[in-house]
């Protein structure tokens, strides 16, 4: 697959590249990423560049992950943004903010854009969203984003070889207005 290239009114969203290894390394030094994703920990400059020159190239061209970097107008890193192919209709979103461009809505923006790029282009019926239980800023940036947060998963998520409970949330096409690929029945009330 070919990476895609999305807009919105304040932001462009694209894959990264060997020119954004030095933002994506610099970005990746705050604690609050470290702590709350699975990148490594420490976080080295060849991570950054494995990242951006491997990871990225190879998850756009399989379709297993599409990574776009989250930038401002003038070129400015302001996030990350990744949709992971779980099965077939289904897909998880992460996402992190530059510290000095958090509290703006970047993310909630981009994460909006990219959902509905993957229901219109991708086939996704479920967006799913995770975070582990605690990290609060990545909740408020999903439910801005239109996010329904369903409950909490024991256990669910693997944070440096540690199990940790996550809250688990998701987005729908119709939550979008949109249609979906495959019929949705919901359960009766």
């Amino acid at each position: 697959m070919e990476p895609a290239v999305l807009t919105t009114d304040r932001l462009l969203l694209r894959t990264v590249g060997a020119a954004d290894t030095a933002a994506v390394y610099a970005a990746a030094q705050a604690p609050d990423i470290q702590r709350w994703t699975t990148i490594p920990s420490p976080y080295l400059y060849e991570h950054a560049r494995g990242f951006v020159e491997q990871q990225v190239p190879e998850g756009w061209a399989d379709g297993s992950m599409c990574t776009f970097g989250v930038f401002l107008p003038h070129g400015e890193l302001a996030g990350m943004l990744g949709v992971t192919m779980r099965s077939p209709g289904a897909a998880e979103i992460g996402f992190w903010a530059v510290k000095e461009h958090r509290g703006n809505g970047y993310v909630a923006e981009a994460a909006g854009a990219a959902a509905r790029w993957a229901f219109t282009h991708l086939g996704v019926d479920r967006l799913e969203w995770r975070a582990e239980v605690g990290n609060r800023a990545s909740r408020a940036v999903a439910e801005r984003a239109g996010f329904t947060v369903e409950g909490t998963l024991r256990s669910a998520l693997d944070n440096n070889g540690a199990r940790r409970d996550c809250w688990v949330g998701s987005l729908l096409p119709s939550d979008l207005g949109l249609a979906s690929a495959a019929p949705y029945l919901p359960a009766r009330a």
